[in-house]
């Protein structure tokens, strides 16, 4: 497992649109299908990877916690399933459906959509606002898998809180730290 952290796609920009298959539902979706009243949060993760792991009980309580204001929520896998088939889309399934997301959770088969995010690890989060413009990218919270500091999504909450308060993001944010990308050779 390389420490890999977020390449910080610069604040302000667009939301990359995609089309992918939701492993849970077998749809296919578009940003426009996830997209919510006062923003939307993108979340690149896989099933491996021991950061995501670590975080998926507070990705969910977070999704669950603002879903109902007005946010909409995706996760998105792009790694490699030939050299990492865990992280295949029947895989994505039942880890889907063993946390409870309440998310879709999409495969990223040809890696373009990581690519056009500039998605560098799992997990790796984008809040984009209500005008489609990337306005917090980075960590969940400080936690990691052994540090020791409880999980509370506070660095994604308060990106959530500040939309919903009509504030400013603030630009002072920490890039998410996890697994590498699986990337196709």
């Amino acid at each position: 497992m390389a420490l890999t952290p977020s390449n910080m796609l610069p604040l302000g920009t667009k939301a990359p649109d995609f089309f992918l298959l939701d492993t849970v539902t077998e749809n296919h979706m578009n940003f426009t299908d996830i997209k919510g009243e006062y923003g939307t949060v993108v979340m690149f993760i896989c099933n491996h990877c021991p950061f995501v792991i670590h975080v998926n009980d507070e990705l969910v309580r977070v999704a669950n916690d603002y879903r109902v204001a007005g946010f909409g929520f995706v996760a998105i896998s792009s790694n490699d399933i030939e050299n990492y088939p865990q992280d295949g889309p029947n895989f994505m399934k039942e880890v889907a459906d063993r946390e409870n997301y309440p998310f879709p959770y999409l495969y990223d088969e040809t890696q373009e959509v990581a690519r056009n995010y500039d998605a560098a690890c799992t997990p790796d989060i984008y809040v984009f606002d209500r005008n489609e413009r990337l306005v917090y990218r980075g960590q969940l919270d400080d936690s990691r898998p052994g540090n020791g500091i409880p999980l509370t999504g506070r660095s994604l909450r308060e990106a959530l809180d500040a939309l919903l308060g009509n504030k400013v993001v603030s630009p002072e944010q920490k890039p998410s730290i996890g697994c590498n990308i699986k990337w196709k050779k």
